[in-house]
């Protein structure tokens, strides 16, 4: 889970764009309970959301008055507003756990994974499509074209000696014999929350040179930008702790060669030094699909939005990642049915080639007109919900945690009260903020103006001897051991994280179907 497009910071589920520190936003954050703080309604006024581009679905009568549904015609059934309630109750860990098995079983029969461009992505869709028309929706899956990466070789030799290294995705490829040339270290400063993330920091590097900068806050692409715009022939990225860096440059267009290593070994680095720099990669274009669907009720011109990306990465099989957002969001779907008694439409989507830069979401976002944007009330967003090692996190919609993000559009505080709230209904003590960091199919969404919210149990970074007190599990130990490797199977699983995150998921779009008190009109 996590990306946002290559330009946004790195926090939590598909490929890594940005830089955030290894100690994570969410265990810098204090423990934050559901009644953090009261929200005001915001004031009434007109509430509009959107209609996907590639729904078939007329735009929908004028705006209605936030709190209020539009009119219904004839037969149509009235706002319900013991839904959310109802479909907390109905929706399940065990039903959604029955999905993780099919698309476990999917992987199985594919190769031993999901990822864009592969048999068992396809089959993945063609699952959870038929799984939503066999609930009454109508469904579509229209297609984008993305590019695909391949590593074939990754080398690096400082002063003659060799350093694991591993490439980032989407890096364009050094010349066949490698880039051999001195290193410029940036100079690393504790004052400096930010490094390599502005153009005066690349002052004075020498050209043709392979810079080597600390992961920090900004996306990997902006670092590899600058770093190119600045005269760098490549671009190492030194983790923040001694550990693989899965992440990806994105779409950033002008980035150079990028390769990243571990903590230990960056530190080693000195400027002036030698060194050869050999990535060998190939970038095609080839296409894929998103899945959307959305109820036959409510009122078009204020669609409550909800999606989780469907792709594994080709290293396994991702039940987790993000298995567990796409069948939980599949069992709410199934539970709320294609009819329901909602005074807004609720669009659900399953976004492909998330794991190589939001690409999925991020076209959809693209193809709609500014009138169907206009139309989005608010986009919900569930990546890993699963994690073994759980976390009960909420995306802090105003960033009033402070966490290193940005704070969403206005509204987005509102998704979060509403999924904390969620949460501690569903027995989480003291769920806790995670940062809008753009890792992730939210960014494109806020990006675009519209408010945004979600539900994530983490990913590589490490739990907090306070969160596992609280919460459970092992304090020292990543949320998710098996994040972006080949155990992200079923075994990867916290049946009650799963049960609780499902629980929460159902309450918070049942009340956003019911009600959009707290979003304000765009």
């Amino acid at each position: 889970m996590r990306t946002r497009p290559a330009t946004g910071p790195d926090s939590g589920g598909g490929p890594m764009t940005s830089e955030r520190t290894g100690t994570g936003a969410a265990g810098r954050a204090g423990g934050r309970t559901g009644g953090r703080r009261l929200l005001r309604v915001l004031g009434a006024g007109v509430a509009v959301a959107a209609l996907a581009a590639c729904a078939n679905v007329p735009a929908g009568p004028g705006a209605a008055t936030l709190g209020t549904a539009a009119a219904p015609g004839p037969g149509a059934p009235q706002a319900d507003p013991g839904l959310s309630e109802r479909l907390a109750a109905q929706v399940s860990g065990d039903a959604a756990f029955a999905h993780l098995q099919e698309l476990e079983r999917i992987a199985a029969a594919h190769g031993g994974n999901r990822a864009v461009g592969t048999p068992g992505y396809d089959a993945s869709v063609d699952y959870v499509s038929s799984t939503l028309r066999e609930a009454g929706f109508e469904v579509q899956t229209p297609s984008f074209d993305v590019r695909t990466f391949t590593a074939n070789d990754a080398r690096l030799t400082v002063a003659d000696a060799p350093v694991p290294t591993e490439v980032l995705s989407f890096s364009p490829a050094t010349p066949p014999g490698g880039l051999t040339a001195p290193l410029s270290v940036l100079p690393r400063t504790p004052q400096d929350p930010t490094p390599g993330c502005e153009a005066e920091d690349y002052a004075g590097i020498r050209a043709g040179s392979i810079a080597v900068v600390e992961r920090g806050v900004c996306s990997f692409g902006q670092k590899s930008q600058l770093a190119g715009a600045a005269g760098a022939g490549a671009v190492i990225i030194v983790n923040t702790e001694d550990a693989a860096l899965p992440a990806t440059l994105g779409e950033t267009p002008g980035v150079v060669p990028t390769a990243a290593v571990q903590k230990t070994a960056g530190e080693a680095l000195r400027d002036g030094q030698q060194a050869t720099l050999l990535l060998a990669t190939t970038i095609q274009k080839q296409t894929s699909r998103n899945v959307i669907a959305e109820t036959s009720t409510g009122d078009p011109d204020r669609v409550v939005m909800a999606g989780a990306h469907l792709d594994s990465v080709p290293e396994g099989a991702g039940i987790n990642d993000n298995g567990s957002g796409s069948a939980a969001l599949l069992d709410v779907a199934q539970k709320l049915g294609a009819a329901p008694p909602a005074g807004q439409k609720v669009r659900f989507a399953w976004w492909g080639a998330e794991e190589i830069g939001l690409v999925g979401a991020t076209r959809y976002v693209e193809s709609l007109s500014e009138q169907d944007r206009a139309r989005l009330a608010l986009y919900l967003n569930f990546d890993m919900v699963g994690s073994p090692n759980a976390g009960y996190l909420v995306y802090d919609g105003d960033d009033s945690d402070g966490l290193g993000g940005q704070p969403g559009p206005a509204g987005s505080e509102t998704a979060e009260q509403v999924l904390t709230d969620a949460l501690v209904a569903a027995g989480v003590q003291g769920p806790e903020g995670t940062a809008f960091d753009g890792r992730s199919d939210y960014g494109p969404f806020i990006e675009a103006g519209v408010p945004a919210g979600g539900l994530f149990t983490g990913a590589e970074e490490k739990k907090t001897p306070e969160q596992a007190q609280k919460w459970g599990g092992t304090a020292g130990q990543s949320y998710d051991s098996c994040y972006h490797t080949p155990c992200d199977g079923l075994s990867n699983i916290d049946r009650t994280a799963l049960d609780r995150n499902v629980t929460a998921m159902g309450s918070a779009i049942g009340r956003f179907a019911e009600d959009l008190t707290g979003i304000p009109p765009r």
